[in-house]
């Protein structure tokens, strides 16, 4: 950290405690409500799907070579295999916007383009084959089917627009990772073995990860019911891989790896859910400093301003995996328009403030920010169009 940026913190800190109402019972709330947040973010996210989101990260940083993944995303692969692996990824799995960045670091750092790292990074929390099924069965097919559509859609569109707007940028880094490709050691072990070794990683990834929603039976709950049995397989068959296939240097280099994800990405992520719950409190609470009444009112019908309303307020908000569902149903139940509704669950599980945070540090304030736009302005017309044929 630069010194003037410690100056500016500093005296950040200063005003706040100086002028900041602690007293009012709303401001105390808020800054409650805003550690309830954090608490419960780390409860339910970071053992079970930050953690191994950092391990498999790791791993992509020390066992894959820099040719795969410029086969595959970087930016000259061809356009069809790259952005049709960076959107189906999503579907297989099912991270909230938080969990993906790691994975997002690991293949940016590799060398993947833009387009498709960023396609990628969208379609990680938007694409989850269960939460689209879910918005189906408890919102309405219309609503599940745009979603889905939506959410395909936009990782392709948004990857294609930001390799465009960095086209030139882009061909330099592919030429500086074409010229490291030969300096590159021969790999250690066969493709099976590294399918296999990557494969369990993101099994223990899915089904650590695993909740169960309300309302749901059948075999998403019966899934749900052993997931446990089956991490603890796939843990047993993880420790078998990592003896006979991987020495003590490789080891040692994926733990060192994993800690300096875990030390760039989580201090972000926690100041972020600290400032998302002062501001618009838990899903489902009233506790944060701007009231739930306000974004009722300003959403209730199929106007630009209420789809950009809810297309910036779900692009801050962090929503965990599938709970955006239940907060929809409440919302459209006090008379949100469907406009607005699919806007907001187009731009919420895709983004959040500790999500826009992290992609800050790894790609800089210039395209996150033409990123986050993207999406916004995006969401906005897919709401638009959306509420104009489903009234």
């Amino acid at each position: 950290m630069k010194e003037w940026h410690k100056l500016i913190l500093m005296i950040g800190v200063f005003l706040a405690a100086f002028f900041i109402p602690f007293g009012h019972p709303n401001v105390a709330a808020s800054i409650l409500e805003a550690f309830h947040m954090l608490q419960e973010y780390a409860r339910e996210h970071v053992l079970f799907c930050l953690i191994p989101a950092f391990f498999i990260a790791g791993a992509i940083a020390n066992f894959v070579s820099q040719g795969s993944v410029l086969n595959y995303f970087g930016g000259g692969a061809p356009k069809w295999l790259a952005y049709s692996v960076a959107s189906v990824s999503g579907s297989v799995l099912a991270v909230c916007s938080c969990t993906v960045l790691p994975l997002f670091s690991g293949i940016w750092r590799k060398g993947a383009g833009i387009g498709p790292a960023c396609a990628f990074l969208y379609s990680g929390p938007a694409i989850n084959i269960l939460a689209i099924i879910l918005t189906a069965r408890v919102l309405g097919w219309q609503l599940g089917l745009a979603r889905a559509v939506g959410a395909v859609l936009f990782a392709i569109v948004i990857g294609l627009l930001m390799a465009y707007f960095y086209r030139q940028e882009e061909m330099e880094k592919a030429k500086e990772a074409i010229d490291k490709m030969g300096f590159e050691e021969e790999e250690k072990r066969n493709p099976g073995q590294n399918l296999l070794f990557f494969g369990v990683l993101i099994l223990i990834l899915i089904f650590a990860a695993w909740g169960r929603p309300e309302g749901v039976t059948g075999f998403w709950a019966l899934v749900f019911s052993v997931k446990w049995y089956f991490v603890v397989i796939l843990l047993a068959i993880l420790a078998y891989v990592l003896v006979r296939w991987f020495d003590g240097e490789e080891r040692i280099a994926w733990v060192d790896s994993t800690w300096d994800f875990a030390k760039q990405i989580m201090p972000l992520l926690f100041g972020g859910v600290l400032v998302a719950g002062l501001l618009m409190g838990r899903p489902g609470t009233e506790a944060g400093l701007i009231p739930p009444e306000i974004i009722e009112t300003l959403v209730g019908d199929n106007s630009l301003q209420a789809n950009l309303f809810a297309s910036v307020v779900g692009a801050f908000m962090y929503f965990a995996t599938l709970t955006e569902v239940p907060i929809l149903q409440g919302l459209l139940g006090m008379g949100m328009g469907q406009g607005p509704a699919l806007a907001l669950l187009l731009a919420g599980p895709a983004l959040s403030l500790p999500n826009m945070l992290v992609i800050h540090s790894i790609l800089g304030i210039k395209k996150t920010a033409v990123f986050i736009i993207l999406v916004v302005v995006m969401s906005t017309l897919a709401g638009l169009i959306y509420g104009f044929l489903v009234p």
